[in-house]
């Protein structure tokens, strides 16, 4: 991801969502650039706290590696970034990047459930293709194993119930938490 080396930190959170819209599936996903009422708490923030963030969710995204082989593993990297509400999601995964990159708005889940949505993310990139079919299901599967937390139960409708595997607690004002507010 570009950054700038620039120590103002509203440059700094600018030029990191540039580089978050970037690697978007469509740029229109990180549309808080043209929030001209949140644009400069918002990047302002990013400058001074997205290392800590972004350490935290690398953390989770190691933990789903350690699930896995070595040979098994994807070459993955994990960043956080305020979503467009329209597009309606939490996170993720872009397949088009190399690596591969998994985008998480951190700001509308509960922090305690940061890293089931990275594992969510994960079991995309790990099947190796966009949906809630087979493969993700059996990516999924393994993760939970790994991490010790229930798998889904497998019925009718299975991909339905996978778009939102595992339950993550949303946030009241999914903004609060990049404006320093959560």
């Amino acid at each position: 991801m570009l950054l700038t080396t620039s120590t103002d930190p509203f440059t700094r959170g600018l030029d990191y969502l540039y580089g978050a819209r970037s690697l978007a599936l469509e740029p229109e996903i990180v549309d808080v650039v043209y929030d001209l009422d949140n644009r400069i708490p918002i990047c302002t923030w990013i400058g001074n706290h997205i290392d800590a963030v972004n350490a935290e969710l690398n953390a989770y995204l190691q933990a789903c590696h350690d699930c896995f082989h070595p040979w098994e593993q994807c070459v993955i990297q994990i960043f956080a970034a305020p979503f467009a509400q329209s597009f309606g999601i939490d996170g993720l995964c872009n397949l088009q990047t190399n690596p591969i990159t998994i985008l998480i708005d951190v700001g509308r889940v509960q922090p305690e459930d940061w890293w089931l949505l990275v594992m969510h993310e994960y079991a995309h990139a790990h099947a190796g293709s966009p949906g809630h079919h087979q493969e993700f299901a059996k990516s999924l599967a393994h993760l939970c194993l790994g991490l010790a937390i229930a798998p889904p139960s497998w019925q009718a409708g299975m991909e339905a119930s996978l778009r939102s595997y595992p339950n993550c607690r949303p946030t009241k004002d999914p903004l609060a938490f990049w404006q320093g507010l959560g």
